[in-house]
């Protein structure tokens, strides 16, 4: 098991389903961050035992230390076990990555030089091509050659076939990037970063959504909104690389879900990190 002589500063909390070879892959884009001073955390929601494995061989060389919490699979209950990180984490800052998101060189780096008291930070991502995905090795990972762009990246972007390629381009000049209205009003679950203190204060992840696309996100940051917590946009910095796959439906109980939430304007949901008891009628 390999020694880890730094203390971490940051959580990266990594949500996992299967596809264990996607997450070593993930796993040794962390290995390249310019910000060492960190810890891994996988929130795997009752992925199969490869996933186990690919963890296990990680955390054989890896320099940060790395977690794994898992619970038995009865369906989606990925905000479950994002309450089980919150509670893990080691640290008083989390960063927010799904297991099929590469994280750039400087990814932690810039969640942790552009974090601010009361405030959530908005990145981005490059939705890939499924050729550019079917191509990634180990090699392009620990190189870096999956971080450059090509001539086939860029016919990706303009055939339609990649999306948002210009978010993959890291702007280091905050009059830039303002100059360019590189702006972002919705949260994305794989990318974001937070306060634990902020996230206890809304009771973390609401339990009662059943599936992905707006309770482990857009939900968040409504919540953190109430308690005055303010969004700032990482786009083009941070950057990160989404591995192709099918677009995911968001389910209409879960659009239901989110819509009462904003009708009852309550930041903290009572089935959370903590289960509260049903307000008493006035």
């Amino acid at each position: 098991m390999a020694q880890h002589s730094t203390p971490a500063v940051l959580s990266l909390v990594i949500a996992v389903y299967n596809k264990p070879d996607i997450l070593r892959l993930v796993l040794a884009a962390c290995a390249r961050q310019s910000k060492t001073d960190f810890e891994v955390i996988v929130a795997d929601d009752g992925s199969g035992p490869g996933v186990a494995d690919a963890v296990r061989e990680a955390q054989q060389h890896s320099f940060f230390p790395i977690t794994h919490l898992w619970h038995e699979d009865k369906g989606w209950r990925k905000n479950t076990m994002l309450n089980n990180a919150i509670r893990a984490a080691r640290t008083d800052y989390l960063v927010f990555i799904d297991g099929d998101c590469l994280p750039s060189r400087h990814f932690l780096l810039d969640h942790w030089q552009e974090r601010e008291q009361e405030t959530v930070l908005l990145g981005r991502r490059v939705e890939t091509s499924s050729r550019w995905s079917q191509n990634l090795t180990m090699a392009s990972i620990a190189s870096g050659s999956f971080e450059r762009y090509g001539w086939q990246e860029w016919m990706d972007g303009l055939r339609g076939d990649a999306l948002r390629m210009e978010d993959g381009l890291r702007i280091k000049s905050r009059l830039l990037r303002t100059l360019l209205l590189r702006k972002v009003r919705g949260m994305l679950g794989s990318n974001f970063s937070a306060w634990k203190q902020d996230l206890a204060a809304i009771n973390g992840f609401d339990e009662l959504y059943d599936g992905p696309g707006c309770g482990e996100d857009s939900d968040i940051q409504f919540r953190l909104s109430l308690l005055g917590v303010a969004a700032k946009s990482l786009r083009n910095l941070a950057i990160q690389y989404h591995v192709h796959h099918p677009l995911t439906k968001v389910s209409d109980a879960c659009w239901d879900r989110f819509q009462e939430v904003q009708k009852k304007r309550e930041p903290r949901c009572r089935f959370g990190l903590e289960q509260l008891p049903e307000p008493t009628p006035h």
